[in-house]
């Protein structure tokens, strides 16, 4: 019989040999877990957040609208659908919602602004940088500063009737005193100030499409309109669906500018100032609950119906 010699294995040079008494599988196995592990790593603060200031408020919020309280008492009597209940079947609960339809009304208007600016701004043109600065610095300044500004421009013999009678067309009427003439102001307030928002927006989505298209355009011939219809906006679609999904959600949800200028008064109160005048100075927190559930419920609904209508389409120009 012949004996059968063993030889090592060769040894890889740079590998060290695992530990004893360790499988050799044993660390890659953990080195894939924890590869599994990592993203949930990075994630786990910014969910802890989200959970604590979003998620858990909400559901504290849709279980006090089912109750009647006046959160102070630690006494909270639950009543059901009672709330909802007298949300739809008291109009003045449920007429606020009309007002919201002249700020809907101004945020059409500001699109169609910022859009007009965003696409003549986006051509060579003589001061643009300066004129992209005059029409985004109103969404810079705080909300209760231009409630005030705007206050002093509204009120009888002020800014606007002074300029107005430069032309010898002033008045006496009260611009704030008026529920149209006050609906009306306060949604040109809204159309001043967040105009520069969409038009922030849609320069950007212009400014992202390929100038190659427009040079090839130029030498085809077509002129700024074409331009502008066949290539413009195909490529900011997706922007206009979400300024519009925006629009809807803000002029649902106004609030600073008319508590600031009128308070609610001359039929100027939204849902939210109703909301808060609701929880805050008749201590009915648990019908006020309600009507921010209904709010968010009819802000999904309309944002899902938009979504099936106009759902988002790959653009494809190039």
């Amino acid at each position: 019989m012949t004996e059968t010699t063993r030889t090592a294995p060769a040894k890889v040079p740079g590998t060290a040999p695992p530990p004893r008494g360790t499988p050799a599988g044993g660390g890659r196995r953990g080195g894939r877990v924890l590869r599994r592990l990592t993203p949930w790593l990075f994630l786990a603060v910014p969910l802890v957040l989200l959970v604590t200031f979003t998620y858990v408020p909400v559901g504290n919020m849709i279980y006090y609208s089912l109750t009647d309280w006046d959160g102070v008492s630690p006494d909270r009597r639950f009543t059901g659908v009672d709330n909802y209940e007298q949300i739809f079947t008291r109009p003045e609960l449920f007429r606020v919602f009309f007002v919201s339809f002249y700020y809907l009304a101004a945020s059409a208007v500001q699109i169609v602004i910022a859009l007009y600016f965003a696409t003549v701004l986006s051509f060579d043109l003589r001061f643009r940088n300066l004129f992209k600065g005059i029409l985004f610095f109103p969404y810079l300044i705080n909300g209760v500063a231009i409630g005030f500004v705007f206050l002093y421009f509204f009120q009888d013999g002020g800014t606007l009737d002074s300029v107005l009678s430069w032309f010898g067309a002033g008045s006496g009427h009260a611009w704030l005193g008026d529920p149209s003439s006050a609906n009306t102001s306060l949604a040109g307030v809204s159309v001043w100030r967040f105009t520069g928002l969409n038009f922030v927006l849609f320069l950007g989505a212009i400014q992202s499409i390929p100038g190659e298209l427009y040079e090839a355009a130029q030498l085809d011939g077509a002129t700024r309109w074409q331009q502008f219809r066949h290539i413009i906006a195909p490529g900011i679609r997706p922007v206009v669906s979400l300024s519009v999904i925006l629009a809807v959600s803000g002029s649902l949800s106004v609030f600073e500018i008319p508590y600031i200028m009128t308070g609610g008064a001359t039929g100027t109160t939204t849902f939210v100032i109703q909301t808060v005048k609701l929880a805050f100075q008749f201590n009915k927190t648990g019908l006020a609950s309600a009507a921010a559930v209904v709010l968010l419920l009819i802000i999904l609904v309309i944002t899902w119906i938009q979504r099936r209508l106009v759902p988002d389409e790959k653009v494809d120009l190039v």
